[in-house]
């Protein structure tokens, strides 16, 4: 049924649809609307036979989701920024003790500075945790992609992170296919947990484990991960099958045939990067565009096969690996070793900066043309950078880095009660 949706409540109500059994729930912008539909879902009754759990921090909430998935509940929760780092310590436990646990992460900057707008640098952060992660570039393809996760948890028995741009998406508008109960049902199967607490079949979760069998333990969780490589995309076909569209899987390519440059980036500005290269080709101009899905684990075959016939690539990513440069970039550049293909990094839209076509085309022309930085800071006020360091130089009690860059703009930061 199509629906004029916000982004939030199309995913509540595709979580619904996947009748959870344990929700816990703790409020964080921008992921906070999900779980108050969930809740209202619940208290309504719209959603039968689930405990919805108000907790006391985001901590909480993957402890909860924990315990609860340990006694064989379907559970899900969702957060976001300095909420999935506070939550940390549980969500490596989450993965290390194989509890099929779904989380939305709505992706959110970290802090400090303190900054409530969309990048990538939170999911980015715990991408070696052991969950797997995948990212929606549209309000459909998250509502999607929360009822695959499920399956995909469940049949691996571990976590899964689907991450979708927070405001972006969680507060945007836009027309969604909903599905039925009956399609929900018919892809996903009823939950037979891998492994659960029962006193009548006592088993010990979270073991004492020394070096006599660590690494094998952790070898068995990567392991996994590479099963998540040959199951995504047979769950997308099947997806496909039942629901009438296509969603999900590894990775999908948009004007690839052909193409000399390929940009590569994930999540929802993968939309202004196809308009952008749509009137770049009308120009004659041969760029194509590779949507990553699956971040973890990472499909380097898959990538590697994609840019098989191209000449360079460039990775914008909406985070930043300080003392690195690109995080996604650091992997392309894996796959795609011994290929011969020229690699670019473009850092954009930190802290919620618009990444807009003017700049997107202007960064693909210089790319094509190979006159490129190998990292490049898209947009970034070099002037601003630049009198900042000056400062720094010119006198040793030079002030919070910050305040200072909001003084020279003439923007008054806003104070902490």
């Amino acid at each position: 049924m199509l629906k004029q949706i916000e982004g939030s409540r199309a995913v509540a109500e595709a979580v619904a649809l996947c009748r959870p059994e344990v929700i816990c729930a703790y409020p964080i912008s921008p992921q906070t609307h999900i779980v108050e539909a969930l809740g209202e879902m619940v208290k309504e009754g719209s959603l039968q036979q689930c405990e919805f759990i108000n907790v006391e921090s985001e901590f909480s909430a993957m402890s909860v989701a924990i315990g609860a998935s340990a006694a064989g509940a379907r559970s899900y929760t969702a957060t976001a920024s300095q909420g999935l780092l506070f939550m940390a310590e549980a969500v490596f436990n989450a993965s290390g003790l194989g509890l099929p646990i779904v989380m939305t992460v709505a992706n959110r900057a970290i802090g400090a500075p303190i900054n409530i707008w969309n990048d990538h640098s939170d999911s980015l952060a715990m991408r070696d945790c052991g969950w797997l992660q995948l990212f929606a570039e549209t309000n459909q393809e998250a509502l999607d992609l929360h009822i695959q996760a499920f399956r995909l948890a469940e049949e691996l028995s571990l976590p899964v992170m689907v991450c979708m741009d927070g405001f972006i998406l969680t507060h945007a508008y836009e027309r969604v296919d909903m599905p039925t109960q009956a399609q929900v049902d018919a892809y996903l199967p009823a939950y037979e947990p891998r492994q659960v607490l029962d006193p009548n079949d006592p088993v010990s979760m979270g073991a004492m484990v020394g070096p006599e069998a660590f690494m094998e333990v952790r070898y068995l969780a990567h392991a996994k991960q590479m099963q998540a490589l040959d199951l995504l995309p047979g769950y997308a076909a099947e997806f496909k099958a039942v629901f009438g569209r296509e969603s999900g899987g590894l990775l999908h390519g948009y004007g690839l045939e052909g193409a000399e440059t390929v940009i590569i980036a994930m999540g929802s500005v993968l939309g202004t990067i196809k308009d952008t290269v749509d009137e770049l080709r009308e120009a004659g101009h041969a760029i194509g565009v590779l949507g990553i899905t699956c971040f973890r684990p990472f499909p380097m075959a898959a990538v590697a096969a994609a840019l098989a016939r191209c000449k360079r690539f460039v990775v914008l990513e909406k985070s930043l690996a300080v003392g690195v440069g690109g995080i996604l970039a650091v992997n392309v550049r894996m796959a795609v070793t011994g290929m011969g293909l020229l690699g670019y990094t473009v850092i954009a839209g930190l802290g919620g900066r618009a990444i807009t076509r003017r700049s997107l085309q202007a960064m693909l022309l210089q790319a094509q043309a190979d006159q490129l930085e190998r990292t490049t800071f898209l947009d970034l006020d070099w002037k601003a950078v630049n009198k900042q360091l000056e400062r720094e130089k010119a006198q040793r009690r030079s002030g919070p880095v910050a305040e200072a860059l909001l003084r020279d703009a003439g923007v008054v930061a806003a104070r902490n009660y």
